[in-house]
């Protein structure tokens, strides 16, 4: 690709995700939708304008790591003690209940390979933790009690999500499922999780050093986009997915993280503060790149849509992908209305349940078919849990407000 056309390309990813995004908000749906749409519309499936080319997956890729960061940045690590059991069972149910059931319905019921159902189990645990805060923000229920509960459920299932991703990346490059394999990624993955947020926090009060003293503006966002870098290729070098690593910088950084046995490195509240203000943008003008590739990665044309698999195969994801999440909700002992709200509220597999299905199919595991059909499943859902939970509250409002 001549420098000019990526240029041109380039233009037309941002501002067509730009439009398509502002436009699906104003209809009160997420914003990643119409970024993914921007892919479908630009790529082979409807116009062909733009192909996935490797520029363009190499910027996805630092989308993929910031959006990671900002997760890892918003993750709330003490709001797992205040909501206790509660949330650890909706997590954990709605963690293994969707990846036994996407596993078994791949495996035993469509009789895909072994790798292809536990990408696709996996793919279904997700939960978006940013849109679930989005809505119950947006319905002023993210400190009542069921937003609470939900919002601690959500941070548990990302932790756990990062680190089945990285199972699932070790046995994508590794050729299949291998116990060993497993052991070791996940020795590596405690050592990583247990002495990056130390360095992390070591780095960050150098970097807050050395911005009270610099004299040069775009100190910031510079050394903490290079903080992120090193952390990913570290988590490449032992093994896991570069994003874990940006996931581990962005946990750090958080206003929110605290060290275990009492370590005393503080988080300075305003110095998180500014670091969340001045890599905001940077973060907002990568991530949607990653959400069109995913939309360009597909084509629509090579699926027959005669053939009742891709629609059988879609459908019966979807089942699972809704009651996995809601079963978890239901075995809580609180109201009818509160454990159906809980429920719905973790549905949305948005671009968490994106990064899965991306990791299957750049690493050569899913087919067109599979992976057209799982966008399709995290579409659905995305934009399902918004407009029911609004329903919802518009009708049985009162009841939870007098919980």
């Amino acid at each position: 690709m001549e420098t000019s056309t990526f240029f041109l390309h380039l233009l037309v990813i941002l501002i067509t995700a730009r439009i398509l995004s502002e436009l699906v908000s104003r209809l009160h749906g997420p914003s990643v939708i119409g970024e993914l749409f921007a892919g479908i519309l630009l790529g082979p499936s409807l116009l062909g304008w733009i192909d996935p080319a490797e520029a363009i997956r190499l910027m996805a890729e630092i989308g993929i790591i910031l959006l990671l960061f900002e997760v890892g940045l918003g993750t709330d690590i003490k709001r797992l003690v205040t909501t206790g059991a509660k949330s650890l069972i909706v997590a954990l149910s709605g963690f293994i209940l969707p990846l036994i059931l996407g596993f078994s319905l791949g495996y035993w019921i469509f009789e895909l390979p072994l790798l292809v159902s536990l990408f696709i189990g996996g793919t279904l645990t997700a939960t978006s933790i940013g849109i679930t805060v989005r809505i119950l923000t947006d319905l002023k229920r993210q400190y009542a009690e069921e937003g609470q509960i939900v919002l601690g459920a959500a941070v548990l299932d990302d932790i756990l999500g990062v680190v089945l991703l990285a199972l699932l990346y070790e046995f994508s490059i590794g050729g299949g499922v291998s116990l060993i394999n497993a052991s070791k990624v996940l020795m590596f993955i405690a050592i990583f999780f247990l002495l990056a947020p130390i360095a992390a926090k070591l780095i960050s009060l150098i970097i807050k050093r050395l911005d009270t003293i610099s004299e040069t503006p775009g100190l910031l966002p510079t050394t903490i986009i290079s903080l992120v870098l090193l952390f990913a290729w570290l988590a490449h070098e032992v093994g896991a997915p570069e994003l874990l690593g940006g996931f581990a910088a962005g946990l750090a950084l958080s206003r929110r993280f605290f060290l275990p046995f009492g370590i005393a490195l503080h988080t300075d509240p305003d110095f998180a503060v500014r670091i969340e203000d001045q890599m905001r943008p940077i973060i907002y003008l990568f991530t949607p790149i990653f959400f069109v590739y995913v939309g360009l990665s597909l084509n629509f044309r090579e699926i027959d849509w005669g053939s009742p698999f891709i629609w059988i195969f879609s459908l019966s994801l979807l089942v699972v992908a809704i009651v996995g999440k809601l079963v978890g909700a239901l075995l809580l002992r609180e109201s009818w209305t509160t454990r159906w709200v809980i429920g719905m509220a973790m549905i949305p597999r948005g671009e968490v349940g994106l990064i899965f299905a991306e990791l299957g199919r750049v690493s050569g595991i899913f087919e067109n078919e599979i992976y057209a059909g799982l966008v399709l499943v995290i579409a659905v859902t995305t934009l399902l849990s918004p407009i029911v939970l609004k329903w919802f509250y518009g009708i049985y409002g009162y009841r939870l407000s007098n919980t």
